[in-house]
C-alpha cells in the first residue's frame, strides 16, 4: 500500500470523526471518546495468493451512565486484491481486525470448491467497510474478589460493497467480559457467539469467539500486555482461528492514550502476521 492511499484511508476517515464527536458529545455530557486506528495484516488464508490488508476503524463511544455504554465502530478498508472479501477479514467486529478470511478460502465459496479462489484477482479494492454498533452493561463492577462482567450486543450493518469488501448481510451476536486488576497486574477474558446471515457467495456459518490476556502495568502509563484471540470456523471449510499478540498501551496524557501490537497466527486461515496502531480521547 502506498503512502499516498494511506493518507487517502486516512483524509476520508478523519472528517467524519470531527462531525460525529460533537453530536456525540451534546446529550447531558455523557462519557465520550473517539479513536482512530490502523491495522495490517497478511496472509494467503488458505489461497495461493498472498492479501495485504488494512483496516482503519474510526470509534465512537459513549457512556450515558457509568454502567451503560454504547459504541459506534466506521472502518475504511484496503487490501491488495480482491481474492477475498474485506468485511470477512475483519471478522464482523467479533474477531477484530485480519481474523476472518476463512470464509473465502478453501470450500468456503460456495459451488466453486475453492477454485475461484485461486485465481487472484491483480487489482486492489478500497472503501467503506461494514459499520458496526455496540452497545453494553456493567452486570458486576469489580470487587475485591469479583471480576468485572459486562455483557454486550452488537450489529453489523451492510455498509461495505457487496462482494469485495463486505457479505452483504446483517450479522448479529453477543458476549460477555470479565476483567480484573490485581495490584499493577491486569487481566481479561472474553467469549462471544456472531450468527452470520445468509449470503449467496459465501457458506457462512454461526461462530464462538474468545479472547484474553494479561498483562503488568510499568509505572502509571505503560501497560505491556500479552492477548490471545480465536474462533471457531466461520464457513464452511474453513479452519477455526487463533493468533497471539504483544499490545502495548500507553498513557500519552490524562485523556489521550496509544495502542501498539503485533500479532502472529497460528492456523491456516488466521493472517501469517499482523500489527497496528491506535490513538484514543477522552472528552
Amino acid at each position: 500500500m502506498t503512502l499516498r492511499k494511506m493518507f487517502y484511508v486516512a483524509g476520508r476517515v478523519l472528517p467524519v470523526a470531527l462531525l460525529l464527536a460533537p453530536l456525540c458529545a451534546r446529550a447531558e455530557t455523557p462519557a465520550v471518546t473517539v479513536g482512530m486506528g490502523f491495522e495490517l495484516s497478511s496472509g494467503k488464508y488458505g489461497t495461493a495468493t498472498r492479501t495485504e490488508s488494512v483496516y482503519a476503524p474510526l470509534t465512537v463511544a459513549v457512556a450515558p451512565t457509568e454502567r451503560l455504554g454504547f459504541s459506534l465502530e466506521v472502518p475504511y478498508l484496503y487490501q491488495s486484491n480482491s481474492s477475498v472479501t474485506a468485511s470477512v477479514i475483519t471478522g464482523g467486529g467479533m474477531m477484530g481486525a485480519s481474523s476472518h478470511a476463512a470464509a473465502m478460502s478453501g470450500s468456503g465459496m460456495a459451488g466453486s470448491g475453492g477454485t475461484a479462489q485461486t485465481a487472484a484477482t491483480s487489482h486492489d479494492v478500497y472503501g467503506l467497510g461494514d459499520v458496526i454498533l455496540k452497545g453494553g452493561y456493567v452486570l458486576v463492577p469489580e470487587g475485591e474478589l469479583m471480576p468485572r462482567i459486562r455483557p454486550y450486543l452488537q450489529v453489523k450493518f451492510p455498509t461495505a460493497q457487496h462482494g469485495t469488501l463486505g457479505t452483504g448481510n446483517f450479522d448479529e451476536g453477543g458476549a460477555v467480559e470479565l476483567s480484573k486488576r490485581i495490584g499493577r497486574t491486569y487481566s481479561f477474558a472474553e467469549v462471544g457467539y456472531l450468527h452470520q446471515g445468509h449470503s449467496d457467495t459465501v457458506r457462512l456459518k454461526d461462530y464462538v469467539s474468545y479472547s484474553a490476556g494479561t498483562g503488568y502495568a510499568v509505572g502509571d502509563r505503560f501497560l505491556p500486555m500479552i492477548v490471545v484471540k480465536g474462533a471457531t470456523s466461520p464457513a464452511e471449510g474453513a479452519s477455526d482461528l487463533l493468533e497471539a499478540r504483544l499490545k502495548l498501551k500507553y498513557l500519552l496524557t490524562p485523556k489521550t492514550g496509544m495502542e501498539l501490537y503485533g500479532a502472529k497466527g497460528f492456523t491456516t486461515n488466521s493472517p501469517d502476521y499482523g500489527g497496528g496502531l491506535s490513538i484514543y480521547h477522552d472528552f
